[in-house]
Parts: C-alpha cells; structure tokens; sequence
C-alpha cells in the first residue's frame, strides 16, 4: 500500500519542523536523521524509527530505493511528502528525498552495568554541538561504555551533534547528570578512576599510570574547562604538553588523547604480565 501523502501540518510533522528550526524541546529524545550514509547507519543500528518521510519525486538511485524500502518496514508510521515539503525540513542543500525520525539511545545512571575494563567519557559543560558531536564519534571509536554529559549545554539530538558524530549517538548510551557532585558520586559507586584534563595540571598524561580497571576521563569546555565541582574528590588530574603559542587543543582532540592513552596503558600492563608469565 502507498502511504498517505501529507502535508506541512501534519501533527506527525511538527518533530521534523522543530528541528529544522532547532526548537526542539531540551529533553527532547529524539533525533532527525537524513542522508543515505546517516540513514543506512541508523537501520544498521537497529534503533527505533518513529517517523518515515518519503518524496518520491526525489528518490532518484536503487540504494535510496532499497533504504526507503527498509525504512517503511522499520518505522512506526511512514508518509510521502512533496518537494516544497522536503524543502522546508531538509537541512541538506540536495536532499535526496528521505527524512526518519529516531530515538537516541539515551539511560539512566542506574541502568547501565561495567565490566571491569570499563571506559567512560565524561563530557563537562561543553558548548558547541560540533565538539559534542565529535566527542560522541570518538567515543565510539575507543569503545567506551557511555558518554557522561554534565552541566549539558547542547542538545544531544541538534542537528550538529549528528553530523559530527557519524550517526554514532545513534549507538552510543549518552547518560545525564546535572553536576560534578552527582557524577563523581556516581562514579565512585561504579568504581572508577577519575581522570581530569587540565591545561595547568604538572603530570603528563602519558606519565599518569591511566591502566586502572575502571577509568573516567574528564574533558571540559572550550572556554573554561572542567569546572571547580570535580576537584572536591580525589581526581587524577593530567595536562598534555603544549609545544606552540595555544594553551590547549580542541576538547574532542584532548578526549581522543586521553582515551587512547587508556587503552595503550591497559594493553602494556596485559602484554607485560603476559611477558612476565
């Protein structure tokens, strides 16, 4: 059966309006997602699609064909929408005609169970939703348990985040606390190190022993950094070297930094007891 086609004031558009608009609710939980590439990574991931627009008008090649084809199976409710339709809740230049609406995979604290290898990035008042983006993306590519936001100043679910991200927030557990006192509570139950990094801080982070069974790594904003709150617990606070004129690198470049460093140090620790054995 050809689904209904609507219009612009169809209730089941307003999601894709107030994000094109970026008026979206701030604990809103889901996420607009367009593009083949951004498409394909979310039935890849298996996350719930609520909302499926199609315009045939523009679905142009056999891989958008075979995505629409999925997406239908997959969504909730799918609807066909015209190309002026399209054209005010695209955020793409050359939109190819699909548009879903998805759930982020969002948890609470209390939910989510560590191995004792576990790996957590704790973002802390981040401003910008590129920075946020590329954190989430460079979460997933160190395979981190989940994504902490803290003082969160950036939906998870604007449009930039996604893009920055590589469609990996469709993947990656983001949990919400409201300030360090929470989350350094909560991380203390789970048993973990707390890594903060900071420009000022005396040891390097390639001296900071970050082979812990359970670490937490702590990045701030672009402006001010971690904020005070986290340095009321005993935190392991470590800088990386600055060889030019700026003070810092981009967060999401500290955050890869430090995470890497993490597995670099785990893996030494198990390659030396092997060695030793």
């Amino acid at each position: 059966m050809t689904p209904q086609r609507v219009g612009l004031h169809h209730p089941r558009l307003r999601p894709f309006l107030a994000a094109a608009r970026n008026t979206a609710p701030p604990d809103e939980d889901h996420v607009v997602v367009e593009g083949i590439w951004a498409l394909e990574k979310l039935l890849a991931a298996r996350t719930p699609v609520e909302t499926f627009l199609c315009c045939p008008e523009l679905v142009r090649t056999p891989q958008a064909r075979r995505c629409a084809d999925a997406l239908r199976e997959r969504a909730e409710a799918a609807y066909e929408i015209g190309p002026k339709v399209l054209s005010r809740l695209s955020g793409r230049a050359r939109p190819d005609g699909l548009l879903a609406l998805a759930g982020l995979p969002r948890r609470a604290a209390g939910e989510l169970e560590f191995g004792d290898r576990a790996l957590v990035l704790v973002a802390d008042g981040i401003e910008y939703a590129g920075n946020l983006g590329t954190l989430i993306r460079t979460a997933d590519a160190c395979s981190a348990d989940c994504v902490v936001l803290v003082r969160r100043q950036v939906r998870p679910n604007h449009p930039r985040v996604f893009v920055a991200s590589r469609g990996t927030v469709l993947g990656v557990p983001l949990v919400e606390l409201p300030d360090p006192a929470s989350a350094i509570a909560w991380l203390g139950r789970c048993g973990f190190t707390v890594v903060v990094a900071e420009p000022g801080a005396s040891r390097d982070y390639r001296a900071g022993d970050l082979s812990g069974p359970r670490t937490a790594v702590v990045v701030g904003s672009e402006g001010r950094g971690v904020s005070s709150g986290w340095y009321a617990a005993p935190v392991r606070r470590v800088s990386i070297p600055m060889l030019g004129s700026a003070d810092s690198l981009n967060v999401s470049v500290s955050a890869a930094l430090l995470l890497y460093e993490v597995l670099t140090c785990r893996s030494r620790r198990t390659d030396g007891a092997g060695a030793r054995r």
